[in-house]
């Protein structure tokens, strides 16, 4: 099924002809990053159909699907900003069980498996292990907070940094999950601060390969390109 014809379906478009003039054939792997509430989810399931359209085997994760247990994301206490910026992810277990076996299967004729998440935070348990397998030829988009870190980098053949102020991004987790919609409000110091340091140390926008401003959904357009 084809999507409609909107700036957002043309934009997501564009990404894709973008991706597939460089990687005609093979696994490829495309990275979906900006702060909470940029609208990655939306973003990247919408890029992942059209890539659909034209007959690419798509798969869809997010790091959200590969946290760490809470015991592990509060060993800095639960107020810290740098404990939500280094310890909120198990990257290890994220490249074992599902980058490393995606690049793998463009080797063994689509035989190796991968999983596209492995704990359910809300359970602050594992995830019953589910290994798919996927065509020599496929795409896996991935989105999520924090993608641009150093050593996650040579993950991606392309990714996109979505830019949205602050109080664009506060205010719609505001609508979402009922938080306070002032960036700078208490309740929110661990997760701002968090993004702030990520953005200090990665430097998100310049690493990424496109970057795209999202502040207002059915228009987001590119302003960058790296």
């Amino acid at each position: 099924m084809r999507l409609p014809v909107t700036p957002t379906t043309t934009l997501w478009r564009e990404l894709r002809d973008r991706v597939r003039r460089r990687y005609r054939a093979g696994r490829v792997v495309v990275a979906i990053d900006g702060l909470d509430g940029a609208g990655k989810t939306v973003f990247a399931d919408g890029l992942a159909e059209v890539f659909a359209e034209t007959g690419d085997a798509v798969f869809r994760a997010s790091i959200d699907g590969f946290h760490r247990p809470r015991a592990e994301r509060y060993v800095r206490g639960r107020q810290s900003p740098e404990g939500f910026y280094r310890d909120s992810y198990d990257y290890a277990t994220f490249r074992r069980v599902l980058i490393d076996p995606f690049r793998d299967g463009a080797q063994t004729a689509g035989t190796t498996g991968f999983q596209l998440a492995a704990f359910d935070v809300g359970r602050d348990a594992p995830v019953e292990s589910q290994w798919v397998t996927a065509p020599r030829d496929a795409l896996l988009v991935v989105d999520g907070i924090f993608l641009h870190r150093h050593e996650l980098r040579d993950l991606w053949d392309a990714s996109v940094w979505l830019e949205v102020p602050f109080e664009t991004a506060y205010a719609r987790m505001a609508l979402r999950d009922g938080s306070d919609p002032d960036p700078d409000a208490p309740s929110n110091a661990r997760y701002r601060q968090g993004q702030e340091i990520y953005l200090r140390e990665a430097r998100p926008r310049g690493a990424a390969s496109v970057i795209v401003d999202n502040s207002d959904l059915g228009r987001p357009r590119i302003v960058g390109r790296g």
